[in-house]
């Protein structure tokens, strides 16, 4: 779809992916709901949009994990913008944690957020896309739910989750509603998502790998998502797979 005057959900655009895919869409015309749960950041970018002078955009302080909240974001795009056209799933944590370590508490927030957020998400802006037989759902996955590495059992786990959703959501919902999918699949992201990461033993060797390497940049990301939203309704984007060029898997 041409994404010029659509509305678009963004969730976790306080920093990272979510920012600067916040901020490509609304410099390509696109009205933007930017949602986190942290409201400065989210304030800050919209000031940033706004001084663009192209697509519009609203701050809903949110928690991806409660419904309740979820309601609140549909509601304001619909009253502010009329419609929700699109919704890009991106909140996540990635606290690494070898399974032995059992940090079984960062284990039930990765499920909650990484899976129960998108999955809550979905539910949301199904009705309203159902009904107007048309949207786009970018679900941010990783190239951790393609490939197992030590430390990342759970991670891995919830990333392959939001995969398999996605294809099984495009599976129902394109032929017969006329509503495009895409699992996003970044390699090493160079984004405040290893901040979450508490377990010291794995953050050492983490970090160590990542120094041998150039990540990709969260722009990068944002371009992959606006060329998957901007492409015509007859052609779908199942996934994409972007790594740096030096990241082996």
């Amino acid at each position: 779809m041409s994404i010029q005057g659509k509305t678009i959900i963004v969730t976790g655009a306080s920093s990272g992916i979510g920012e600067a895919t916040a901020m490509k869409l609304a410099s390509e015309g696109a009205n933007v709901i930017l949602s986190a749960r942290r409201k400065d950041r989210l304030e800050k970018l919209k000031s940033k949009i706004d001084e663009q002078g192209k697509g519009k955009a609203i701050v809903v302080e949110a928690d991806v994990t409660k419904k309740d909240d979820w309601k609140k974001i549909v509601e304001s795009a619909k009253k502010d913008f009329h419609s929700v056209d699109g919704l890009i799933n991106n909140a996540g944590l990635m606290p690494l944690s070898y399974v032995k370590n059992l940090h079984t508490d960062e284990w039930e927030k990765m499920v909650d957020v990484n899976i129960k957020g998108v999955m809550n998400g979905v539910a949301a802006v199904l009705p309203d896309m159902i009904e107007q037989k048309g949207g786009h759902i970018v679900n941010v996955a990783s190239s951790a739910g393609r490939k197992i590495y030590p430390g990342g059992a759970v991670y891995c786990a919830t990333k392959s989750a939001v995969r398999m959703f996605s294809e099984g959501l495009r599976m129902e919902l394109a032929p017969n509603y006329n509503i495009n999918v895409t699992s996003i699949e970044p390699g090493a992201v160079e984004t405040e998502l290893t901040d979450s990461i508490t377990d010291e033993e794995i953050k050492e060797d983490f970090v160590s790998t990542l120094q041998n390497l150039t990540p990709l940049q969260a722009e990068d990301i944002a371009e992959s998502i606006f060329y998957a939203l901007n492409q015509p309704a007859r052609a779908n984007i199942n996934d994409v797979y972007i790594m740096p060029t030096a990241q082996e898997q």
